[in-house]
This record gives C-alpha cells, structure tokens and sequence, in this order.
C-alpha cells in the first residue's frame, strides 16, 4: 500500500511541474500566460548597481477571461513605483493584448507575439522627436517557480534592441 502511495503522489508532484513548465506549444492559445499567475517577488539592478526589489500578484478575473496584474516597486530609487495591467486573448482574432496604467500617468498597449518558449508583447510608439521606437517585454526561462522579464526596446524597427530593465521573478513561498 505504501508503495502505490508514493508511486501516485509523485505522480501528482510530475504531472504539477510539467504542467508549471509546459512548452507553448502544448497549450492551449488562451493559457499561454498561465504560468504568470500568483505572487512573484520581484529582483533588478538599478542604474548604480543596487539591487532592488517588487512585488507582482497576478490573479484572473472577470469570469477567467482576463489576466490582471498589480506590480509595486518596494525598494531602492523606484520605491512608490505602482502599476497594472489587464491582458486578454480574444479567440475570434487569436490575438493576445495588454493593457498597462501607471502612477505616472501611463498608459500602454500591447499585442502579444510568441517565439520558442518566450512570450513577447510589443508595440509601437514614437519618441518626442517623432522617430519610431519599438517597445517590448520579454518573458523567457519560464519555470514552475521562476522566470525572467526583459524590457526592450529598438529604434531601427527590430533589427537590434536595447535592454532597458531586466526582472528576475520568483514564485512567493519558493
């Protein structure tokens, strides 16, 4: 009896991990950032070299249907730092958006590409210049307990890009 125990809870334990760590391809359009649920602590370099910190709760809302994120910069130069945003897949076009708003005043909107494993939401804006700019966040190394968030971005339409923040997520309680 012990042993079929054991045999079914690590079972259990594989079919969790692989479901936190399954490639974009084995999933369905509409969970593609599922992996993003739950409360992340937050880790980045500033400009001088301290390391400073944030939370990120990421929960569903509105019938399952939209992503809701709540990020707060807890530490360091950033410290007050609020924003949110709502991200949506849309089954008629097959289009993930975002919408991001701030304690600044921002507002940003985004459509979602994906390549490999990595799920990208980009847009285009201009600078104060008017010169095209290419703005994206990158989710990559995507794990159960951990990923990492690059912003990018590119002023020769994608040909090169500029990393302008890197965040190191890690699930709360991992």
């Amino acid at each position: 009896m012990k042993v079929i125990l054991t045999i079914a809870v690590c079972l259990i334990v594989s079919i969790q991990c692989a479901i936190g760590q399954a490639a974009i391809k084995e999933l369905q359009p509409s969970a593609y950032f599922d992996f993003w649920i739950g409360e992340w602590e937050l880790r980045w370099q500033s400009a001088d070299g301290t390391t400073e910190h944030g939370t990120n709760t990421i929960e569903r809302i509105l019938s399952n249907k939209v992503i809701k994120e709540n990020f707060e910069a807890t530490s360091g130069q950033m410290k007050g730092y609020i924003g949110k945003s709502y991200s949506v897949y849309n089954p008629k076009t097959g289009e993930w958006k975002q919408t991001w708003v701030d304690n600044q005043g921002a507002y940003l909107d985004f459509t979602a590409s994906f390549s490999g494993n990595k799920r990208i939401f980009k847009r285009k804006t201009a600078d104060s210049l008017g010169n095209d700019i290419i703005q994206r966040m990158v989710f990559y190394d995507i794990s159960e307990d951990s990923f990492m968030w690059d912003w990018q971005q590119s002023t020769d339409n994608g040909k090169s890009w500029q990393l302008m923040w890197k965040i190191a997520y890690r699930r709360v309680g991992e």
